[in-house]
């Protein structure tokens, strides 16, 4: 199918067909929010981002959150610690560039102005934004299968 093809038939899709696919959906809670930069209480925020995320994929949906893929690249960059201009400047970057990329956005916890900030700047890009996994519409379960006997391997010749 050609790329715009791909396009008009996306841009025809009713509300109720983009609810039924699978979305890639951006988990906003508070990181730092409330911690005081204390590494477990950073660690339990994480964890519970994890484990809504978890449960996203097993609603049939790619979660993703901006700490997994930020904090690799600030620690990379030599960032000294939680908060200076390596690690705001790459964090920022990030959470604005998987916004754009993401269907929706789930608002989960309590206080946080950066994850309030996410969810304003979704709203003013007409992004969806949920407030509750139960409010997000599961994707009816695909089965994957895989022809063996087409499969190449990208190891190359044996």
């Amino acid at each position: 199918m050609h790329t715009a093809t791909l396009f008009a038939r996306d841009a025809m899709m009713t509300s109720e067909a983009r609810r039924q696919r699978p979305q890639l959906i951006l988990v906003a809670a508070p990181y730092r929010s409330g911690t005081n930069d204390d590494p477990w209480l950073v660690d339990a925020n994480m964890a519970v981002m994890a484990e809504v995320s978890l449960r996203l994929l097993r609603a049939g949906h790619l979660p993703v959150v901006s700490e997994w893929v930020a904090l690799p690249l600030i620690e990379h960059a030599g960032s000294g610690q939680m908060g200076d201009r390596i690690f705001n400047e790459i964090f920022d970057t990030v959470a604005d560039e998987l916004l754009d990329k993401c269907d929706a956005i789930l608002r989960i916890g309590g206080p946080s102005d950066d994850a309030d900030d996410i969810v304003a700047s979704a709203w003013n890009r007409g992004k969806t934004v949920y407030f509750a996994l139960e409010d997000i519409p599961p994707v009816p379960k695909r089965a994957i299968s895989i022809d063996r006997g087409q499969r190449r391997s990208v190891r190359g010749p044996a």
